[in-house]
């Protein structure tokens, strides 16, 4: 068998060391290299790009981006990684893991258990979106991939999400991003987030600052916070948009 280049994800250096170890114990068996440890989502991000690993072992509690975040922008690449989530905690939908090939290890872990993983995982497909979303905790970054190079955003600095051919554009005070994702997907995860203001655009509430009426074209239009821009409001949607906005207002 070839090796397995293996990107180790932990915010405990002793967690990671173990695995480390543990990895050379049974290399006989199921032979890895060991490409990179990251003690946290974003710097295992980093290392992905530079490292390209065939299979994360990734722990699912970590301040910042957590495993089952970091997994979530993974698996949206071209070419996802294989994951083998490693946690003290078995709260989680362990038979959801197993249904869709994707081993789940509990700590401490053993050389034994390990091994199966490793073998389980160079059969295994990766780790299927709808199963993320359905157990994780609610994204805090957007992802945005060009050239196999992931870009994070966080999702508090999207001012507005519009539909633009096959992609959505994600808007900040500084830049815009080009997400593939579904602007209906997107709709359904951030309710309480983002409104709809037309078919093809969700702006973030937070950065309203208020709406314009244009008389000529008898419509209105949201004013942003941060950037000088106006966004259409469709006569559909208007009517939508001030109940949610008034509901949103404070009490005097």
């Amino acid at each position: 068998m070839d090796p397995l280049a293996v990107l180790i994800v932990d915010d405990e250096a002793p967690a990671r060391e173990r695995l480390r170890d543990l990895l050379g114990d049974i290399a006989a068996m199921q032979p890895t290299r060991i490409v990179g440890m990251a003690a946290n989502g974003n710097d295992a991000i980093r290392l992905f790009e530079e490292t390209k690993p065939d299979l994360l072992l990734v722990d699912i509690r970590m301040p910042g981006m957590d495993g089952i975040e970091l997994a979530q922008h993974l698996v949206r690449l071209p070419a996802p990684p294989l994951i083998v989530f490693v946690t003290a905690y078995n709260q989680y939908a362990v038979t959801a893991f197993d249904l869709h090939a994707v081993d789940y290890l509990l700590k401490p872990v053993r050389a034994q258990r390990l091994e199966a993983a490793l073998a389980r995982a160079r059969a295994s497909l990766p780790l299927a979106r709808d199963v993320l979303d359905g157990m994780a905790e609610p994204r805090r970054h957007f992802a945005s991939s060009e050239r196999g190079r992931i870009t994070l955003i966080p999702i508090s600095e999207v001012l507005y999400l519009k539909a633009e051919l096959k992609y959505v554009t994600a808007r900040t005070a500084e830049q815009e991003h080009v997400l593939d994702e579904s602007l209906v997907h997107l709709e359904e995860e951030f309710p309480e987030r983002f409104v709809r203001i037309h078919r093809n655009c969700l702006v973030a509430r937070n950065a309203i600052a208020g709406f314009e009426r244009d008389e000529s074209a008898e419509q209105w239009s949201v004013r942003l916070k941060f950037i000088d821009e106006r966004l259409p409001v469709s006569r559909r949607q208007w009517p939508v948009v001030r109940t949610s906005m008034l509901s949103d207002a404070p009490s005097e």
